[in-house]
């Protein structure tokens, strides 16, 4: 391998947990999932690297180094078609860091030049990216589930039965934020639901249409109806998910008139 003097450097932090980000390196299915169908590791020091990019490029290497959950180093090159880098002509290391929000991904990419390396910046802007909202894609599987069971608590009459159901889908920490409440925690949202059913009686509040999501964070609509079935209201909500799945945050922004 000739000197890799030049490199690419980026960082980004992922909402799961540390080990199952790790394993898009170690599960050939989950490493093309993102980078393309075909594209396979061997999870193991001398393992293949190969990468089918979705225009037909092919990129290949070799594992250097593997130490679960926290790092893979693997060398990188293009199959004719690519830039100026010949197979296993780069190296890339990855390092996983746990923090509170989830897992930090620090991606170093040596190369041969300054021409390779600022050809790939755009790229690994790109692909951190892709690898993000995969990872993500798959952790947060049940967002949509969690947002109706979320809505669904509002309507729960039962105080106990409203903090057991916030239990199993936010973190204990959990807030709540919009134009009429400022809750801290799942007894003092649990408490002031209590309190939007004394002052909105009857209303039932339920997800309307699809929601919309990216690496962590979701979009909703809802509904509010009376009990008469007309509507009353209608907002949007945005959650904020855990690395482990759990809600952390949800601002509701109520739509005029």
């Amino acid at each position: 391998m000739n000197a890799l003097e030049y490199v690419v450097e980026r960082s980004i932090v992922i909402r799961a947990r540390r080990e199952e980000v790790f394993r898009y390196f170690t599960d050939s299915e989950r490493f093309a999932a993102w980078w393309g169908a075909g594209s396979r590791i061997e999870p193991h020091p001398g393992g293949a690297v190969l990468i089918r990019y979705p225009n037909a490029v092919t990129a290949s290497g070799q594992v250097i180094e593997l130490t679960a959950p926290e790092r893979v180093v693997f060398t990188y090159g293009y199959d004719g078609q690519g830039p100026a880098i010949s197979p296993g002509g780069s190296r890339v290391t990855v390092t996983l860091t746990s923090e509170p929000e989830g897992t930090r991904v620090h991606l170093r990419h040596e190369v041969p030049s300054a021409a390779v390396r600022d050809e790939h910046v755009q790229g690994w802007r790109y692909q951190m990216a892709v690898f993000a909202n995969v990872v993500s894609r798959e952790r947060h599987a049940q967002e949509a589930a969690h947002a109706d069971r979320f809505f669904a608590i509002w309507n729960e009459k039962d105080p106990a039965r409203r903090r057991s159901e916030l239990a199993g889908i936010a973190a204990e920490s959990l807030v709540f934020l919009d134009g009429f409440s400022c809750t801290q925690g799942i007894e003092d949202l649990a408490d002031h639901i209590g309190a939007a059913q004394f002052h909105m009686p009857g209303m039932e509040i339920r997800r309307h249409g699809d929601l919309r999501s990216c690496q962590g964070t979701a979009l909703c609509d809802w509904t509010a109806r009376g009990p008469d079935g007309g509507e009353k209201a209608r907002g949007s909500e945005v959650f904020d998910f855990g690395a482990d799945g759990r809600i952390v945050r949800v601002v509701g922004l109520w739509h005029p008139g």
